[in-house]
């Protein structure tokens, strides 16, 4: 009777190839059920929203300072500290991070509900509410996924743990856009929001069978001002001690501004051209999504061949250049095959910079302060690229037309490429590592992810 080799996957994984069994594996499955939970209140609030105002005849300058609603999503620092200090009721019993997972996806489903019931027709202010609402309570859900997925990724799972988490996102983008489009566009808006409410619920139901994530550690109990403070203020001054940590800051803020810019509008530009419901949901939804899966795969890819740190490079280019393909839709019209063509390239650029960036994102946190360090990056990873958004450019594309709206967030990309070239020649991208990229098995700093690097870091 033939026995298996030692260290060869036992039952049905044993079947399955050698390349795709890192995706199958316990913690990279859980990313993916997390990030769907975390990717559907976003699309509700960005495209969709975009759109339902955008019917009810609200003007461009409004409907761009809705994105001001994201900008929630910016300032998750600020609380995020409590998500790793404060324990819930239930929290001995369930765990940290899974009693803070559910209580903040409740919070979502609720927020959820309160948009759908608002007219924007009727009662602007009844949207502004719900936005803020979601926006505060799909901030909060991100605190606790993030921080969830990296304590239970190793540093060689990063990379696939990325990748799967951004899958999740899309296919929770996916079906929130497609159920709302599809209900919406046989009912009415409200229904078809209220259809996107069980979505809140897969991460955390996931979370069950995972358990509490392994390389969790338990938060310090908050005594005093000075130690409120300090649960404050610690996450940061922990990172600022690193060598180039400036810079790599100054990296995080700029590198999306020219892609958040490009895509937040992007409904609005498809409206205004003339694309229905069903030519969206073909063109924009279904061939984005796709394409998202292809660039997914793609980064994976790159990522365990190139490295971390390459494929990071690598990833910034092409999603510069991608914005350059929205003016080409721009200028040429009512086009399915142009629109197909933009969205999936678009998607595909994003899809790898959404498997590395994330990944190096991870990698810089301290496993002390996992929840508030992401918050940090991420928040500021988006954070100017939201605010100019709601502020300047519904003003920037009727002054200038769509054309060179798009023509400037490609210029506005290029700084953050330049930036990281430098850290990646100076040698600051492995200085910037924390623990999260480096403790465990594997390295990030090393040209293939599973192994340590050849040479210590200094």
């Amino acid at each position: 009777m033939a026995t298996s080799a030692p260290g060869e996957p036992q039952g049905w994984r044993g079947v399955i190839p050698a390349g795709v069994r890192p995706y199958i594996e316990p913690a990279p499955l859980t990313a993916l059920f997390l990030g769907i939970s975390s990717g559907f209140p976003f699309a509700l609030l960005a495209a969709t929203l975009t759109q339902r105002l955008s019917e009810a005849g609200i003007e461009k300058k409004s409907i761009s300072a809705f994105a001001l609603a994201l900008l929630i999503y910016s300032f998750k620092w600020v609380w995020a500290p409590l998500v790793d200090r404060v324990k819930l009721p239930g929290s001995k019993r369930f765990g940290q991070r899974r009693t803070w997972l559910w209580f903040a996806s409740c919070l979502v489903a609720v927020a959820v509900v309160v948009l759908a019931f608002a007219d924007p027709s009727r009662d602007i202010q009844s949207v502004v509410i719900g936005a803020i609402m979601l926006g505060f309570a799909g901030a909060t859900s991100d605190i606790v996924i993030d921080a969830y997925r990296i304590e239970t990724l190793e540093p060689r799972q990063l990379g696939v743990g990325s990748g799967m988490s951004q899958y999740g996102w899309r296919l929770g983008a996916f079906f929130a856009a497609s159920i709302a489009l599809f209900v919406a566009s046989r009912s009415n808006w409200a229904i078809g929001y209220l259809a996107c409410v069980p979505l809140a619920f897969v991460g955390p139901i996931a979370s069950l069978f995972m358990g509490e994530p392994k390389r969790h550690r338990d938060p310090k109990p908050v005594h005093g001002v000075r130690a409120a403070l300090d649960a404050f203020w610690g996450p940061l001054a922990d990172f600022l001690k690193r060598e180039g940590a400036f810079l790599v800051l100054l990296f995080v803020l700029v590198h999306k501004i020219g892609d958040t810019m490009a895509n937040l509008m992007i409904r609005d530009l498809l409206v205004g051209l003339g694309f229905t419901k069903n030519e969206i949901l073909m063109g924009d939804v279904w061939v984005g999504f796709f394409a998202l899966l292809v660039g997914i795969f793609v980064g994976g890819v790159l990522y365990a061949k190139m490295g971390m740190k390459r494929s990071v490079l690598v990833s910034l280019v092409l999603m510069a250049i991608s914005n350059l393909s929205f003016a080409g839709l721009a200028a040429a019209g009512h086009s399915m095959p142009m629109l197909a063509f933009t969205i999936g390239f678009e998607n595909f650029a994003s899809g790898i910079g959404g498997v590395v960036v994330v990944a190096y994102l991870s990698a810089l946190c301290n496993l002390r302060y996992t929840a508030s360090q992401f918050a940090l990056l991420s928040a500021a990873a988006a954070i100017v690229g939201r605010f100019l958004t709601g502020t300047t450019a519904g003003a920037l594309i009727e002054s200038m037309g769509y054309v060179n709206f798009y023509l400037l967030t490609t210029l506005i990309a290029l700084p953050g490429v330049l930036l990281y070239a430098y850290m990646l020649k100076k040698g600051l991208i492995d200085e910037s590592i924390g623990d999260a990229g480096k403790s465990g098995e594997g390295d990030v700093r090393a040209a293939h992810p599973q192994d340590k690097p050849a040479k210590p870091q200094t």
